[in-house]
């Protein structure tokens, strides 16, 4: 094969890292998603006449052939025109089909049977203009090429992947302090329901908590029970999010003995943990009861809730945060998975914001698949997606929560200008009430590979149960002022009311 054609590069911190082949393009595909994909078809694409490395986009294999013409189109033109927002058009790109073999399959023949995938990718990719330049089917520890005819290097039988640990790019990566964190069925696992007999409690408490809130929002005086509803569980989660925090010092986190403990590394120049295995997850589970948990899972589907606990975002504070939001995804047992979808987008936020971004696109993921219309995560996975600076959103959520202080600050009476300032105020709300209430988002927001498979292949959707638009809220407008897209009504940015 023609070594020049798969030549690409991959910027690490003062050094660069030159891939000649399909083996070491295999090799390079989990640091550079972050994680070992599994059931994933990754476009990456190539910029420049060596090859550099740009933008990536990946998606489950659709389990349906009828599927894969409109997914192939969908992922072509989505790392198209990502790459063109944020820079240039590919030069090229490299197509990677990821699935393990059923039982009783081999590699080989998962290969044969995504091989009309693979070609629909590289004909999509053709009629934007863009050649592929290698598409590879990692199976069973092997690869197969569908690109390289020549079987002295690409044999029909597959070739078996570099050990783990061993290539040049592992090592320059380990050294570059890039991180893989094992494959993505174990990352997803970390963020759903573990199907335990530990289900059928959380499920009678989800039952329970809904019987109690839901009245109490809708059958108050208007506005009343909704405010009651969110200061209850921001006091719940400011609880929760004390147990959930570190002890000073970086000492073993409260119930996490033994394995869980040790499966946690401080990072206390960062003021960060990075959470470990599954026996951490276990013992973060039992610091939350079936109720606390119902009753926040509940309380995070108000939109203003929400973004008030998207605040906890940073230091000790943003991985505790992370922690609490990945174990409440793991109590939205069935029928409540689409409530998954507020603490998700939580959780990829908190991953976001405190420098885990293959962690946050997982969770954002899932928040997607939990509610394909869920506008704040798919702004939030887009943003992610492109690379952009999560502080332009921390910024606007710490001017939230200084303004909120200070209008919560009391006036003393008789101060000059009390009566005044507190006129002012309310009628600044009321502003800004109506003015929130003017603003939706356009569709054309956030659009990512997802939501361009499923808008090409999903039957149209049932009516959605009535309540507040996915599409609304304050977090949404948030977002869009940080990316700098959203339609602003002048003011500043980064305020609810658009002031």
């Amino acid at each position: 094969m023609n070594t020049n054609r798969h030549e690409s590069r991959t910027t690490a911190p003062a050094q660069q890292i030159t891939l000649r082949g399909p083996a070491e393009l295999a090799d390079a595909l989990p640091f550079v998603l972050g994680f070992h994909p599994t059931d994933s078809v990754v476009l990456v694409a190539l910029h420049g006449e060596h090859g550099r490395f740009g933008g990536r986009v990946r998606l489950g294999i659709p389990g349906s052939p009828e599927e894969w013409p409109a997914t192939a189109e969908g992922l072509a033109e989505c790392l198209v025109e990502g790459s063109g927002r944020v820079g240039s058009r590919p030069d090229g790109i490299v197509v990677f089909l990821c699935q393990d073999p059923a039982p009783g399959e081999t590699g080989r023949r998962v290969m044969e049977r995504l091989r009309p995938f693979a070609q629909r990718l590289r004909t999509a990719c053709g009629a934007l203009d863009i050649p592929v330049y290698e598409a590879l089917c990692i199976s069973d520890g092997l690869y197969f090429s569908y690109c390289c005819p020549d079987v002295r290097c690409c044999p029909t039988d597959g070739t078996p992947l570099a050990l783990t640990g061993t290539s040049v790019m592992a090592a320059t990566a380990t050294y570059a302090g890039i991180q893989v964190r094992g494959s993505l069925k174990d990352m997803q696992a970390r963020l759903k329901p573990h199907g335990s007999p530990d289900d059928e409690p959380q499920r009678q408490a989800l039952n329970s908590a809904a019987a109690v809130i839901v009245p109490r929002i809708l059958d108050a005086p208007t506005g009343q029970g909704r405010t009651e509803v969110r200061e209850a569980t921001l006091e719940l989660a400011g609880e929760l999010l004390r147990r959930f925090a570190p002890p000073a010092g970086g000492a073993a986190v409260p119930g996490a003995a033994g394995a869980a403990g040790e499966a946690r590394e401080a990072d206390s120049s960062a003021g960060r943990f990075r959470l470990g295995t599954a026996a951490a997850d276990t013992a973060d589970d039992g610091l939350l009861t079936h109720d606390e948990a119902a009753a926040l899972i509940l309380g995070l589907q108000d939109r203003e809730t929400r973004d008030r606990a998207a605040e906890w975002m940073e230091g000790a504070e943003g991985a505790a945060a992370l922690r609490l939001w990945r174990a409440l995804a793991r109590r939205c047992v069935t029928p409540f998975q689409e409530h998954a979808a507020a603490p998700l987008a939580l959780a990829g936020w908190a991953a976001w914001s405190t420098g885990d971004e293959p962690a946050a696109r997982v969770a954002l993921g899932l928040a997607l698949d939990a509610d394909p219309d869920y506008l704040f995560a798919r702004l939030l996975h887009q943003a992610c997606n492109e690379g952009l600076d999560p502080e332009s959103l921390r910024s606007c959520l710490r001017g939230e929560r200084r303004a909120r202080a200070e209008a919560e600050t009391p006036v003393p009476a008789g101060a000059p200008g009390a009566a005044e300032s507190g006129s002012a105020a309310a009628a600044d709300g009321r502003e800004g009430e109506h003015r929130g209430s003017e603003e939706t988002p356009s569709p054309s927001e956030g659009r990512t590979a997802r939501r361009r498979v499923r808008q090409r292949n999903a039957p149209p959707r049932g009516p959605r149960q009535a309540g507040p638009p996915a599409g609304t809220g304050p977090g949404v407008s948030l977002v869009k002022s940080a990316r700098g897209t959203g339609a602003r009504r002048g003011g500043q940015r980064g305020t609810r009311s658009g002031r």
